[in-house]
C-alpha cells in the first residue's frame, strides 16, 4: 500500500491549557479542525490520530479519524523525544511511503494548505518539506541579556532595516512532510535537505497559550462567517 499517511499526534497531558486537544474552540474540539482538514485533503490517503488518551481517541473517531491503537504511556511523557510517537506509529502502520505530520495546535491550516505543500514537494521531487512562516521578530533584532541587563547582539553584523535582511523563515510547527524510509533511518523529520514551505501568519497560528487560543478562535469565527 503506497501512499501518504496523515498522522495527527495528540497526547492527553497538555500543561499550559488542560485538555487542550479536545477543548471546544469556535464550535468544535480543537483536534477536529485538523482532522477535518486532513480528511478533505486530496493528497492524504489515511488519517490517523496517535494518542495515549482514551477520551481523545473517542473524539477523534467521532470526527472521522482512525485510531487503531493507543500509544504507550512512556511515549506521551514530557521527557519523550518528539519523534518517538511518530516512529512508533510508522512501525504500527507499515506500507505507506510518505508521512504528513499535522499538529492539532494549528487549526487555521486547512486542506488547501496541506495539498499545496504536497504539490510543492511533488513538483520538485523534494523528499522532506516543513511548513514555515516569516518570524514575528527578526533574529537580527534579538539580543542576549546578561544578569545586569547588558545587551549583546544575538547575530554578528548589524542590519537595521527589514528590507536589508536576508530571507529568513521560522518553523511554525503546522506540517512536516517526509519519506517514511528517511524517517525510520534518520529518526528525524528535519534535516540538511529539508525545504521550507511558506505559510501566512494567519495560517501559522500555533496554540500554546490562552492568548494564542483567543486569537485562533477569533480568526476561526471570522473565517466561518465569511
Amino acid at each position: 500500500m503506497a501512499g501518504t499517511l496523515g498522522l495527527i499526534p495528540a497526547r492527553g497531558g497538555s500543561k499550559g491549557i488542560p485538555r487542550k486537544n479536545i477543548r471546544s474552540i469556535a464550535g468544535k474540539p480543537l483536534i477536529a479542525w485538523t482532522i477535518e482538514a486532513a480528511l478533505a485533503a486530496r493528497g492524504i490517503d489515511r488519517v490517523v490520530v496517535t494518542t495515549d488518551d482514551a477520551e481523545i481517541a473517542e473524539v477523534a473517531r467521532a470526527h472521522g479519524a482512525d485510531v487503531p491503537f493507543l500509544r504507550p504511556a512512556e511515549l506521551a511523557s514530557d521527557e519523550a523525544p518528539g519523534i518517538a510517537p511518530v516512529l512508533h506509529a510508522l512501525e504500527e502502520l507499515p506500507g505507506f511511503d510518505r508521512l504528513m505530520l499535522l499538529q492539532p495546535t494549528s487549526p487555521l491550516r486547512d486542506a488547501a494548505c496541506i495539498d499545496a505543500m504536497i504539490a510543492f514537494a511533488d513538483e520538485r521531487e523534494f523528499r522532506s518539506v516543513v511548513s514555515v512562516c516569516a518570524p514575528e521578530h527578526s533574529p537580527y533584532w534579538c539580543y542576549h541579556r546578561d544578569g545586569d541587563g547588558r545587551l549583546t547582539p544575538l547575530l554578528d553584523g548589524e542590519v537595521a532595516r527589514r528590507q536589508d535582511q536576508p530571507p529568513i523563515a521560522s518553523l511554525n510547527g503546522a506540517m512536516y512532510l517526509a519519506m517514511v524510509d528517511d524517517c525510520l533511518a534518520e529518526k528525524r523529520l528535519v534535516g540538511p535537505e529539508t525545504r521550507g514551505f511558506m505559510m501566512t501568519a494567519e495560517q501559522s497560528v500555533d496554540i500554546d497559550t490562552m492568548l494564542d487560543w483567543r486569537l485562533a478562535e477569533l480568526l476561526l469565527c471570522e473565517r466561518a462567517g465569511s
